[in-house]
């Protein structure tokens, strides 16, 4: 096996969206992809942007496993160590904190090419955002193997690029106005370009020339200083009648010696800045400037244009097509032909400026070139431009979306040739728009439950099934899911609604909450018809009696294999009701030991008691539980201590404390609980919940209502003599013995301190007593 943990890191330089390409990596990622393991690819080598340009990084992985959609995670780090979460395909709050706002902007965004391809968007690159970039994918594989990333640095570059129109060198008016000749007359323009950057870069300069939203390469000077016409200009550059000079060090002037029509527009002076690193030339920057607008009056054939909607949309995803026709052709020969450009605009009700988007647009050589609103949809498969005849264009919307209402319109555009074999728009005409619009009527979903068959006890088979029918929603497929609820009179389990099986608008079955192991088998759920579905239980039992409905949801298919939610509906309840008179069972806890000191035994007692028909011990059984809530009001979770089944099997529930458990049968219908070595934690209200098992005529166990009983509550006592004893004994010995060093220092201090003081106070009393004597 191939195991490749990360992807190598790469160099390269881009200037705006604009990818130099990938390098080929032989070494590692040629050893991955010969071992088919996943591929990561982010651009090999450094990045160069400069401030307020756009940063467009792409990344794609290949030889994958799993689904053909794969998600992206990207990650910056401004050192190469430490990356931080910038943005993710498949989860919304991956973006760290610093870059919520700009995420939330747009500023930063990612943009899906393909199922196996991202790029990642920075609009106005700062210089916070030089970095190492890390693309990321989630393992989809079977095995691990190839790299799941790949990092690039980017470098960020201050504004050193200058580029200014220079005042025209001709006859007419001056800088920034509409230069107007006639045919055959000379012109020159002028442009200013010099740069300031700290790195050795080229400048290259293209002169370009713009008719409407259509652009056309006059004459470039590439950044080793050579000289390249435009197409349609290379036998006019060649015959000097378009040349380029330079004027000065930072000058470069445009001349053309003798006007034709196909010189009309706006001419534009593009300047863009290179970068020599490792070896390969990359752009690093691009301004551009308007110089002037050449206006020449040509000879303008005449038609009209006409636009009908063939198709019309009643539905969401319905087909949309629209036709536009070039009536009244006069005056025009074979020398002129006509190209098409289709374009959008909201109908709004309010005063603000609407704006028109371009859809597609064809040049004089007919090539298609779409906007950004139909760019993805084109590619897709949804947008479907075309030219039906000569006279003829189409436009077709496959699925028509809400987004899609409002007006269109289209412009037929008249190219005329040239001498020198190229055309050269010399007029548009505008059609009428047409409005695409339908009513949004509110989804209507009906759902009717019936049971076909009686339902007399328990064992038997419970059948419901679910008729649907709807209207405003189209092509329709359904999703069931069946639901059921206690009766109003059980007070077990208020309110509570249970999730049992579904079924997919794709027919797929799943189990929701049907947990019961031994019943595994016992629910299914079946499409009878394409609006009819049917719903069986087998070997009912008394725990199953509830309120059964049918949840229905209808789904319309949109663009490829997805599905869009069109409404969801409730049917009406068929009730499981056991009319039986078995035995009730009622359960209910003694303590003899409520109040306890901390570490004695505490004793509990789970008392089944039947009222009813009798019943011989060996065709009953109970599931028994034992629950403890922490607090007197039982205003808190209950924690769930230990449960016997009826078979006979034990199980304890972990805890915080550390006092044991035992759980055991003392009886028929007595269940026992002893919590040994009892802490401060096992206070609180006990309670036992039972599950009783009946067996019935048939042979088959039937598990009845689940009960529960009364709390009893349990103290623990901490013992305060035992509690103190010690303390207290260590207390009177430090007492007995500082009391005795006490004793022992001032008897010392007496007998050597004071001793010659008390001999001559007894010499003076002798002296005395001999006095008296005389």
């Amino acid at each position: 096996m191939c195991l490749q943990t990360g992807g190598p890191t790469g160099v390269l330089h881009v200037y705006q969206g604009g990818l130099a390409g990938f390098k080929t990596r032989l070494s590692p990622l040629a050893l991955a992809a010969l071992c088919r393991g996943r591929v990561v690819r982010v651009p090999a080598g450094s990045l160069v942007r400069v401030v307020g340009t756009e940063l467009v990084i792409p990344c794609n992985v290949s030889d994958y496993d799993g689904p053909s959609e794969q998600n992206f995670d990207w990650s910056f780090s401004s050192s190469g160590s430490s990356f931080v979460e910038l943005a993710s395909t498949w989860e919304v709050g991956f973006g760290a904190q610093l870059y919520r706002e700009r995420l939330q902007r747009g500023e930063i965004l990612l943009r899906r090419t393909a199922n196996d391809a991202v790029e990642l968007h920075i609009k106005d690159v700062q210089p916070s955002d030089q970095g190492h970039y890390k693309c990321s994918t989630p393992s989809t594989d079977a095995t691990v193997q190839g790299n799941y990333e790949d990092t690039v640095q980017v470098k960020v570059l201050a504004d050193a690029l200058h580029v200014a129109a220079s005042p025209l060198s001709s006859p007419g008016p001056g800088l920034g106005r509409s230069l107007s000749l006639h045919l055959g007359e000379p012109f020159e323009l002028r442009c200013e370009a010099a740069t300031t950057s700290p790195l050795h870069t080229h400048l290259a300069l293209l002169w370009e020339l713009r008719h409407g939203a259509a652009r056309q390469r006059v004459l470039a000077l590439t950044r080793e200083g050579r000289l390249h016409p435009g197409p349609g200009y290379e036998q006019r550059y060649h015959g000097g009648d378009v040349r380029l000079d330079t004027v000065g060090s930072d000058g470069y002037r445009l001349s053309v010696n003798r006007a034709l029509a196909a010189d009309q527009g706006t001419y534009r002076c593009v300047v863009s800045e290179w970068i020599e690193e490792q070896g390969a030339w990359q752009e690093i920057q691009e301004k551009a400037v308007d110089v002037a607008t050449v206006v020449i009056q040509p000879t303008e054939p005449d038609y009209q244009v006409y636009l009908n909607a063939s198709k019309v949309p009643e539905f969401s995803d319905d087909l949309t097509e629209l036709e536009c026709r070039v009536v009244d052709k006069r005056s025009m020969e074979g020398s002129v032909r006509v190209t098409v450009s289709w374009y959008y605009r909201v109908n709004r009700r309010d005063d603000d400026v609407v704006t028109s988007e371009l859809l597609a647009a064809m040049d004089g050589d007919w090539t298609l070139k779409y906007g950004e609103r139909s760019k993805q949809r084109a590619q897709d498969g949804d947008f479907i431009f075309s030219k039906e005849r000569a006279d003829t264009f189409s436009f077709r919307i496959q699925r028509t979306t809400e987004e899609d209402r409002g007006n269109y319109y289209c412009v037929v555009s008249a190219w005329t040739r040239q001498r020198n074999s190229s055309w050269v728009k010399s007029r548009d005409v505008f059609s009428k728009p047409v409005h695409i619009f339908w009513a949004s009527e509110d989804s209507v979903l009906v759902v009717k439950a019936r049971q076909p068959k009686p339902f007399f006890a328990a064992g038997n088979t419970f059948e419901m099934t679910c008729k649907v029918s709807s209207q405003n929603i189209k092509s329709p497929r359904y999703s069931v899911l069946i639901t059921a609820e206690k009766p109003a009179g059980d007070l077990s389990s208020p309110n509570e609604t249970k999730y049992i099986i579904s079924l997919d608008q794709d027919a797929v079955v799943r189990l929701e909450n049907w947990t019961d192991a031994s019943r595994a088998d016992g629910v299914v759920l079946e499409k009878v018809q394409e609006d009819e579905f049917r719903y069986r239980m087998y070997q009912t039992q008394v725990s199953d009696a509830g309120l059964y409905r049918c949840v229905v949801t209808a789904w319309s298919p949109v663009r490829g294999s997805l599905w869009r939610e069109a409404a969801t509906s409730l049917s009406n309840p068929i009730e499981i009701d056991f009319q039986t008179s078995g035995p009730i069972f009622n359960a209910s806890v003694y303590s003899d030991t409520p109040s306890v000191i901390r570490g004695d035994l505490i004793k509990l007692f789970c008392i089944v008691t039947v009222e009813g028909a009798a019943l011989d011990p060996d065709d009953m059984a109970f599931d028994v539980s034992w629950f403890v809530v922490h607090s007197f009001g039982l205003d808190k979770d209950p924690i769930l201590l230990s449960s016997l089944d009826r078979k006979g099997i034990v199980s304890t529930a972990r805890r915080d404390w550390k006092s044991d458990l035992s759980l055991e049968r003392v009886g028929v219908l007595e269940f026992l609980l002893q919590v040994h070595g009892s802490e401060d934690q096992d206070f609180g209200n006990y309670y036992c919940s039972v599950a009783p098992w009946v067996k019935s005529p048939t042979g088959s166990w039937q598990k009845e209502a689940e009960i529960s009983s009364k709390p009893v509550f349990i103290t623990v006592k901490m013992d305060v003599l035992n509690a103190f004893k010690y303390p207290l004994l260590i207390g009177v010995g430090l007492s007995t013995v500082v009391g005795l060093l006490s004793c022992l220092i001032g008897y010392c201090s007496s007998h050597w301190c004071c001793k010659k003081e008390v001999q001559e106070t007894r010499r003076e009393r002798r002296r005395l007593m001999s006095m008296e004597m005389d």
